[in-house]
């Protein structure tokens, strides 16, 4: 089943699956991401975030499930790789702005 991924959240999951040093500029200058309980605030922060998570684990995230809540945009992916917990399947809550993602909410 394809998703009809808004564009900001398309781009995201395609610069994380081909080409994670690109994954920055899927945000605004000050877009915020957390994951694991940690904040990430600043293009570069999200950038540096990515390169350490793609330095630390090898992993596939395949996108099944998209929904709204309030404002934002929820999809839910499965990603399978050599982290704690693998498989697993997870809501990615994006609110957008314009063309480009100002935040991101990574969770179970």
């Amino acid at each position: 089943m394809t998703l009809d991924l808004p564009k900001p959240v398309s781009a995201y999951f395609e610069a994380d699956r081909s080409n994670k040093s690109k994954v920055g500029e899927c945000f605004t200058e000050h877009a915020t991401v957390i994951d694991e309980r940690m904040t990430y605030t600043g293009r570069q922060a999200i950038q540096d975030w990515k390169d350490a998570s793609d330095g630390k684990y090898s992993y596939t995230v395949d996108p099944f499930d998209i929904g709204e809540d309030g404002d934002r945009v929820v999809v839910t992916a499965h990603l399978v790789g050599n982290f704690p917990g693998s498989p697993v399947d997870l809501r990615y809550a994006f609110t957008l702005e314009k063309d480009k993602i100002s935040s991101l909410e990574i969770r179970p």
